[in-house]
């Protein structure tokens, strides 16, 4: 409902960002204030030991939970397993940025262990993708952040009513995963060529999938394979999934978090901190907001995650439509 309890259309197409993107304009104009910013660029060595922590917890929690009933063991998937996994999404995210070790090399390692109680092999792919988003944010085509035409369609634009919408959103972040797995094969299949780095991507986690099994069954397997699903599903620590750029309140297309489930995340909750300075590690993002509060302070902020995924599935205006793309006269052609 809008203002004075008017109802607001659903959305049948992206927001269209009339200027450019907020970010490199907000950074050059906070390091002419605040020079002092730039001091914190720099790698965060912590991320490998806590990475290696959950790393461990998970194996042994895979392993020390194989005889459990199933619903303690579902129970910790959900809680242990998910939060454990999501939280090495985010350390790979950090590793993406080159944020963990001095070297390229050192980082995609680091980022190899943190992928193996994951499963499957995405951490040297994803860079690039992940890359892109930065480097063109909105930009259909390129930014495979960007929900695909066929998704708008299937959960949107052939819904029949609000509820037969929201049971489809509520689908959609059930299976959500699959859907950041799976689109940006479609959308730039040809933007990460096989080469070494995916070949031992794969062969590190498919050879500690098959010790896993050898030694202690498909159970363990089963556990980690979940944790991953649930991780990417209904979860609180997914909801930064669709807190960070859909849009909520207004024309905003950025907002940051700031609760508690940062200390499970690499505080990837300070996402307009993060996209103003890529270069600066988790553990220091909070100090960006401290130097310059009056950049942050007004910006439209999400309180809570698990209450965005509720917001997401329940209110009618907000859909995979929402949101903010680049002006298609404005696309240049030389996106990378």
């Amino acid at each position: 409902m809008g203002k004075g309890g008017r109802k607001q259309a659903r959305r049948s197409a992206f927001h269209i960002r009339v200027d450019e993107e907020p970010h490199a304009k907000r950074r050059t104009e906070m390091l002419k204030k605040y020079p002092e910013i730039k001091k914190l660029y720099r790698f965060e060595p912590r991320t490998k030991y806590i990475a290696g922590a959950t790393v461990a917890l998970q194996l042994a929690m895979a392993v020390g939970t194989r005889r459990w009933g199933w619903l303690p063991w579902l129970a910790a998937i959900y809680v242990v397993g998910a939060t454990a996994n999501h939280s090495l999404f985010l350390a790979i995210h950090e590793l993406a940025h080159n944020l963990g070790a001095k070297s390229v090399a050192g980082n995609r390692y680091i980022a190899m262990m943190a992928n193996i109680p994951i499963c499957i092999a995405y951490s040297v792919t994803f860079k690039p993708y992940h890359m892109a988003h930065h480097r063109n944010q909105g930009t259909l085509g390129v930014d495979t952040d960007i929900p695909s035409a066929i998704e708008g369609l299937l959960v949107t634009g052939t819904a029949l009513n609000y509820w037969d919408h929201s049971a489809r959103k509520a689908v959609f972040m059930f299976f959500q995963i699959f859907g950041y797995a799976l689109r940006p094969m479609f959308t730039k299949p040809d933007l990460v060529p096989f080469d070494k780095w995916i070949a031992t991507n794969w062969a590190i986690c498919l050879t500690c999938d098959a010790l896993l099994v050898a030694a202690y069954g498909t159970t363990p397997l089963f556990y980690l394979l979940l944790s991953t699903f649930f991780a990417g599903s209904i979860h609180p620590t997914a909801g930064h999934f669709i807190s960070e750029h859909y849009v909520m309140d207004g024309t905003a297309e950025t907002y940051s978090y700031y609760g508690v489930l940062n200390y499970l995340t690499y505080n990837v909750g300070y996402h307009n901190e993060h996209h103003d300075f890529p270069a600066i590690p988790w553990s220091r993002l909070p100090l960006v907001k401290e130097i310059a509060p009056e950049y942050y302070d007004h910006l439209p902020q999400c309180s809570s995650w698990p209450g965005t995924i509720l917001r997401y599935i329940f209110d009618d205006t907000i859909s995979p439509y929402s949101r903010m793309t680049k002006d298609p006269s404005k696309v240049t052609g030389k996106e990378w």
